[in-house]
């Protein structure tokens, strides 16, 4: 897969205008795929980085019936854990919605990372492509749970993920390829603890980021990164 040029960045001094622009950005694109097509689908990210924007979220004018969420990777643990991105999501943002239960998607990871892997990919493979998909990116240049120096099947959508450098080992993740089948991607990257890693994007020994693409933007947010 070849890196996408077809990228815009924007920086932000304040974190509130951060999380503001990232909410406008998926309600905007949300709204407008519910008015050209009558649906919309997103794949979340995890981590602290999206939790504001998704309380933020719970207050946007927009049709929640039309909405399909999706996870662009969880950890194996507990469905009930707190360290869970569906929970975090839901606690966040979803529970507060009126998004059919249905229509939410999380990864079955306490079922095991291959078996959580299989399930997940036949759930994915039925959309013919994401609207938006959101990425975290970590101070070692991960995304999802895809780690620098790690090897994956890229001819699948989902892998199972074992030996993550960080706890739990065991994971499971959409490929570069099921991240990128999206019309629109944003990265969300926020931290000084991310500049360095975040300075060697175009590496894609490094940065799996730069291997991501989508048929519109892939647009990078940043906050407190210089």
């Amino acid at each position: 897969m070849k890196p996408n040029n077809n990228i815009i960045r924007e920086s932000f001094d304040e974190k509130s205008e951060f999380d503001d622009l990232a909410a406008s950005l998926i309600i905007d694109l949300a709204n407008k795929a519910i008015n050209k097509k009558g649906f919309f689908s997103i794949v979340l990210c995890g981590g602290g980085t999206p939790k504001n924007i998704y309380s933020k979220l719970s207050y946007a004018n927009t049709d929640w019936s039309a909405w399909y969420v999706y996870f662009g990777d969880e950890r194996c643990l507990p469905i009930d854990h707190p360290e869970r991105n569906s929970l975090m999501a839901q606690d966040s943002w979803l529970f507060k919605s009126e998004i059919p239960t249905a229509q939410v998607f999380p990864i079955p990871s306490e079922l095991g990372n291959k078996k959580a892997a299989m399930q997940y990919e036949n759930t994915i493979k039925k959309v013919e492509k994401f609207d938006l998909v959101l990425l975290g990116f970590g101070e070692d240049g991960h995304i999802a749970s895809l780690f620098p120096g790690h090897t994956w099947d890229d001819d699948r959508l989902v892998v199972p993920v074992f030996n993550a450098p960080k706890l739990p080992s065991e994971r499971v993740s959409l490929t570069t390829k099921g991240l990128s089948n999206a019309k629109d991607v944003i990265f969300l990257v926020a931290g000084k603890n991310k500049a360095k890693a975040f300075s060697l994007w175009g590496d894609t020994k490094i940065t799996p980021a730069s291997l991501i693409t989508a048929t519109n933007n892939v647009r990078i947010l940043t906050f407190g990164i210089s």
